[in-house]
């Protein structure tokens, strides 16, 4: 099944204790284990075992402390779940479209916990029927504040018979209000290299206090690679991008400030190959989807040892190395819980490679019933490439992303707009770097 729908060719053994442990158990499932590891798989597949046929009937409920988790989660959800209806429902999504879904009670929904309380109170579902729980991240939606709004919801579930509790580190004491009946603990934190370990750290030495220039000739020094560059500021990242894309650097920006879907196509870009640089805050050092990080970049230097590390777990994913920067202006002390393994001489390149991919944004996406395959077919049978040579595909609510060969994407993107697509017409465009912000 995973193997089919996902592309994975076997479970890690985290996944595989923790699917065999819910299997024989019978009760609630504790799992601790690192960033990166696939947790969400793990407890996905779980509840996978446990779900009755799909009966129009609210059977099990995902909370996750940021929409960035919500959607990964419902994604990966939909992917394994065939026949099960999942609802996903967060901040920045139309309330119009979740109302829309939860009129049809879905199997599975998967939301934050104050987005799925807020729909609870208007009377847009009702949370009595669910038996399976899943508290995803719990340790950042404690952190988070999220406490009075999982235990009002967990109140309106009087009828769970099973729970699932994930978190990246070991919480002290378990919510009395989750209610864990007979759990069984896989702690996989202890005993296992940790990300850490498999990242190299190197001092980058500015020559002023403005680091802009510094930057640029690392990031041509990293020539290529998938690349995020942390900064502690909205003003910071805004002025950051801007310089690199002047500069003709192919970079993407993300930060709180941006609306839903710019921040979805900004990590959407970086993971399709048409970008090689985010510039974020830490907003992006938690919670999102990005495949294979090979460079974190330090521009400021993170406000804490914690957000040190949620930076640096971007990288060295599963059993990957990585490598992060840290860039210090002069005079500029290292807190002491940053500790470097070198200093990098700076050996620039003339110019950054291209990205390799450019994406196509269809003004069209699920409600307007596009699916991967119908977005798939239309490029291959109508653009003038093979469908090898076609990347990676998103579909969302009311759009849709697919990354072409960047040589190629403007012959592409002319034979498509001659075409039409399950019989309609669809607005399609390139999405431009420069114009992105």
């Amino acid at each position: 099944l995973v193997k089919d729908r996902m592309g994975i060719e076997a479970l890690n053994d985290m996944q595989c204790q923790a699917l065999n442990a819910w299997k024989t158990g019978g009760g609630d499932l504790v799992l601790y284990s690192p960033t990166g590891t696939g947790k969400t798989l793990a407890f996905a597949l779980c509840l996978l075992q446990a779900l009755k046929p799909p009966m129009q009937q609210l059977q099990a409920v995902a909370l996750s402390p940021s929409r960035e988790l919500v959607m990964q989660t419902a994604e990966i959800l939909r992917q394994l779940a065939d026949g099960y209806k999942v609802t996903p429902c967060y901040g920045g999504h139309a309330v119009a479209d979740e109302k829309a879904s939860l009129a049809v009670t879905p199997d599975i929904v998967v939301a934050t916990p104050g987005r799925l309380l807020d729909h609870h109170k208007r009377g847009h579902i009702n949370l009595r029927g669910a038996r399976l729980l899943v508290l995803d991240e719990m340790d950042k939606s404690l952190e988070l504040g999220f406490e009075d709004e999982m235990r009002q919801l967990l109140k309106q579930m009087p009828h769970l018979n099973r729970r699932i509790l994930a978190s990246a580190t070991v919480l002290d004491v378990v919510p009395d209000y989750v209610r864990l009946h007979n759990p069984f603990t896989l702690n996989v934190l202890e005993g296992t290299e940790q990300p850490a370990e498999r990242i190299t750290v190197w001092q980058v030495l500015a020559d002023n206090k403005d680091k802009l220039d510094t930057l640029h000739r690392l990031l041509l020094s990293l020539r290529g690679g998938k690349t995020i560059v942390f900064a502690n500021y909205r003003e910071s990242v805004e002025r950051i991008h801007q310089w690199l894309v002047k500069n003709r650097i192919d970079a993407g920006i993300y930060h709180g400030a941006m609306e839903q879907q710019e921040r979805e196509c900004a990590v959407a870009l970086l993971n399709n190959g048409s970008v090689n640089v985010l510039v974020s805050t830490d907003l992006a050092s938690r919670g999102l989807d990005i495949d294979t990080v090979e460079h974190i970049v330090h521009y400021h230097l993170p406000v804490s040892e914690q957000a040190y590390i949620h930076r640096n777990g971007r990288t060295a994913r599963v059993d990957a190395n990585g490598e992060a920067y840290v860039i210090t202006a002069p005079n500029e002390p290292l807190p002491e819980w940053i500790s470097v393994d070198d200093t990098m001489e700076l050996n620039p390149a003339r110019e950054m490679p291209q990205a390799p991919m450019a994406t196509l944004y269809f003004q069209a996406g699920k409600k307007e019933k596009l699916s991967r395959g119908d977005i798939m077919g239309f490029i291959a049978n109508n653009g003038g490439i093979p469908a090898g040579d076609i990347g990676r595909i998103d579909v969302r609510d009311h759009y849709a992303l697919a990354a072409v060969p960047r040589h190629s994407a403007q012959g592409v993107l002319k034979r498509l707009q001659a075409a039409k697509i399950k019989g309609k017409k669809v607005r399609i465009s390139i999405i431009s770097v420069s114009a992105f912000r």
